[in-house]
């Protein structure tokens, strides 16, 4: 129904329409299209490759000083600006590395001019880094940020060229001669955290590791039913009552022959080098999970001696299924360690893990010393 209301104002006769079909646009509501998980997911960078170039120096100017009833002003050419360092610097409000780039290049000096001015200096590139992050180069540590706010002076600019104005001698009265910048310092390192997080899930592909990462703590890695769902490592913080944070990484599958780089193995288990305490978690819907333990602990030994002897956890996941319970008592009998089973789909015992958890870290921090604060 189409209503029409006639306004008259003296000397202006206008037509209003109370319809919105005919004179108007209908607003649809505006929502937004949902992200899929996977975009969402962010997740844990703990060492770079990172390319360093420092800015070059500014060239010098080579002029002469005119100026009226001064006919010998002489050389009045200034030097150029030096080049800009880059710095790295440890930062304990820094978590990860994934803000990072591969490629730095530091901001070049400004040439000189005339009047003896001299070019602007470049600024100094900072690159903000965790605390606890190790600088290499070749495969040799250069330098340990441990500190908050530890400086380490990676690149060093190019010098400023010299403008004609410093040249100048008793001998030489209008020297001619002006010098360009030097080139900055260039180098790559690799930047490598010593302690990634406090305890680290190890297992294979399929074991329910990102499951279990997102039932006891705040973490939302992705989660799906075909094995290597997690290429990058997701860390997540367990909080307690009485507000201590204990920092859980959910390392990507280890495969057999992971220590010859089966798999991207290597990369994997450099992960697990920089976790304190390991949690394996075994997939009892497997025929034969306690050869799962043998394998996982065999590849991490073939990387690094001694790596499968730090404190440990053996976790038994998937207790939901009907034929778990045989395989926890097979699983109990063949081995000394805690066994804790857990159901990362319905959450069943999770709060004896998050208990034992604490007990691991707490005994950590007696050995040694100061904790990773997150």
């Amino acid at each position: 129904m189409l209503t029409v209301w006639r306004w008259r104002i003296p000397g202006v006769t206008r037509d209003v329409s109370t319809s919105c079909k005919l004179y108007a646009k209908v607003r649809e509501s505006s929502k937004k299209s949902e992200i899929s998980e996977k975009k969402l997911t962010r997740h844990f960078i703990d060492h770079r490759r990172v390319k360093l170039v420092a800015g070059s120096g500014g060239r010098g100017a080579s002029s002469f000083h005119s100026e009226p009833r001064k006919e010998w002003g002489g050389p009045d050419g200034g030097n150029g600006g030096d080049g800009g360092s880059i710095i790295i610097k440890a930062d304990r409000f820094v978590k990860s590395l994934a803000k990072v780039v591969p490629v730095y290049k530091g901001e070049n000096g400004q040439p000189g001019s005339s009047k003896n001015c001299y070019g602007r200096n470049g600024n100094t590139t900072y690159i903000h880094v965790p605390s606890g992050t190790v600088v290499k180069e070749l495969g040799q540590t250069v330098m340990d940020l441990s500190v908050h706010g530890q400086e380490y002076l990676a690149v060093f600019g190019g010098a400023g060229g010299k403008g004609n104005r410093f040249f100048l001698t008793n001998e030489n009265r209008a020297p001619m001669t002006a010098t360009p910048g030097t080139e900055g310092q260039e180098r790559v390192l690799q930047f490598e955290l010593r302690t990634m997080a406090h305890a680290g899930l190890v297992g294979f592909p399929n074991a329910g590791k990102s499951s279990l990462l997102r039932a006891i703590s705040n973490a939302r890695p992705a989660v799906a039913s075909y094995p290597f769902t997690t290429l990058n490592p997701h860390v997540g913080i367990v909080k307690y009552r009485d507000h201590e944070q204990v920092a859980v990484a959910d390392i990507p599958g280890i495969i057999k022959g992971a220590h010859l780089n089966r798999g991207l193995g290597i990369s994997f288990l450099r992960h697990i080098e920089r976790c304190r305490c390991l949690l394996f978690v075994l997939d009892l819907s497997s025929p034969e999970p306690w050869t799962q333990l043998q394998h996982l602990r065999y590849e991490l030994d073939q990387y690094e001696a001694g790596l499968s002897q730090r404190p440990q956890a053996i976790i038994a996941n998937k207790m939901d299924l009907p034929e778990a319970q045989e395989k926890l008592k097979t699983l109990r009998s063949l081995v000394t360690q805690r066994v804790i089973p857990v159901s990362a789909l319905t959450g069943q015992n999770t709060e004896e893990l998050i208990l034992h958890l604490r007990e691991l870290y707490d005994g950590n921090i007696q050995e040694e010393g100061e904790p990773i604060r997150w």
